[in-house]
């Protein structure tokens, strides 16, 4: 059941922002946003099928049958939200809702579709509502960087299996397996070992498929020699973890071991610039300079991390495009790689909260370079 002391705490910072942008009503169809203000957990899916209005002293849940025992299980009998599973249009129901709270400013997630947008237009005039409909324009996104401790905790179960699956498949693997065996044995493990979902499809690339950072897993056998880049994830009541690790099927050579070590530097030089308030840009800066001093900086071109939470990926970032603070109590990938094409890729990456004074990994696998298939 959710934590309702949790819930409200966030759904005041989202009043707090409301009152402070003179807004009256907010008007929410993003199923991340609704996990994150109801707390309902293993309850929303693929389907946009719900609709939530926020006032100063009201909330209100739209969504149909399919959906409503679960939420009522889910929010247990002190829930404050009020449930309607009324059969009519989700523009139609909130826009009758804005009327009746009189509201005169209503701000709409900036994430809808346009077909509710201009459908929530036209059934506000028939529902004689005059009002301001600004966009919320990613505050939701910005709300959600600072994780409570409920969440905090989700997370770090997560990683548990996460790390559990790693030290499992290092036993596993061998020559001759497949990319994909791999990952129907890592994925197995992962959901008959505590998760209830995967965070994505899990990244296997072994050999030259390995500097490809975003590789899908396939019928090519691991051989000696080979690095594999595994990229995975277990899922928790909705939040998820994200781990690499890169491994080394029998002894690596002297460069594989060497680049190893670069992008090890790399991590964690660069987890050691983190702390409430850095620039996102420039903790990337610290890895992309290392990898750059080893005369590798051509082989390293994506962002060095991102926000973790409801989604795989969310706000904050370190990239060269974040020039924001990172704030405290964020939760934040920190994952180099160095990919040299036709041979090997290897990638090293963490997750974890970003605090006052540094980063705390929740991930617990060794930044060594494990061989396996021995």
């Amino acid at each position: 059941m959710a934590d309702a002391t949790a819930c409200m705490g966030r759904v005041e910072r989202l009043r707090a922002l409301m009152a402070e942008r003179g807004y009256d009503a907010v008007i929410l169809r993003n199923n991340p946003d609704l996990r994150w203000l109801t707390g309902a957990e293993r309850t929303f899916d693929d389907e946009v099928a719900h609709t939530a209005v926020v006032t100063a002293g009201g909330l209100w849940l739209h969504t149909d049958s399919r959906y409503y025992n679960t939420f009522v299980e889910r929010l247990g009998s002190e829930c404050a939200w009020a449930l309607d599973m009324e059969v009519t249009t989700p523009a139609a129901w909130a826009a009758r809702r804005a009327a009746a709270e009189r509201a005169r400013v209503v701000a709409v997630e900036d994430t809808c579709d346009l077909a509710f947008y201009d459908d929530l237009l036209v059934e506000l005039s028939r529902a004689g509502v005059a009002c301001l409909t600004p966009r919320l324009h990613g505050d939701i996104c910005d709300l959600r960087m600072v994780k409570d401790a409920e969440e905090v905790e989700l997370m770090r179960r997560a990683q548990e299996v996460t790390d559990a699956a790693f030290e499992h498949i290092c036993g596993w693997i061998r020559p001759g397996v497949t990319e994909q065996q791999i990952r129907v044995e890592l994925e197995n493990y992962m959901l008959s070992h505590g998760a209830d979902e995967l965070s994505f499809g899990s990244i296997i690339a072994s050999g030259p498929n390995g500097a490809n950072p975003h590789a899908q897993p396939g019928e090519r056998q691991v051989q000696l020699g080979d690095l594999i880049v595994m990229d995975y994830g277990a899922g928790y009541h909705d939040y998820h973890s994200d781990m690499t690790r890169t491994v080394s099927v029998g002894e690596p050579s002297d460069e594989q071991r060497r680049v190893y070590d670069v992008v090890r530097r790399a991590h964690e030089e660069s987890a050691a610039a983190v702390r409430a308030g850095v620039i996102g840009r420039d903790v990337h800066e610290v890895a992309a300079r290392v990898i750059e001093e080893a005369g590798y900086g051509e082989y390293f071109g994506h962002g060095l991390g991102h926000g973790v939470g409801i989604q795989i990926h969310e706000n904050p970032n370190f990239n060269r495009r974040w020039d924001r603070p990172v704030p405290e109590g964020s939760v934040v990938t920190i994952e180099p790689g160095i990919y040299l094409p036709g041979r090997f890729g290897i990638r090293l990456e963490d997750f974890g909260l970003v605090t006052a004074d540094g980063y705390e990994p929740f991930t617990r696998s060794t930044h060594e370079l494990v061989v396996v298939g021995k």
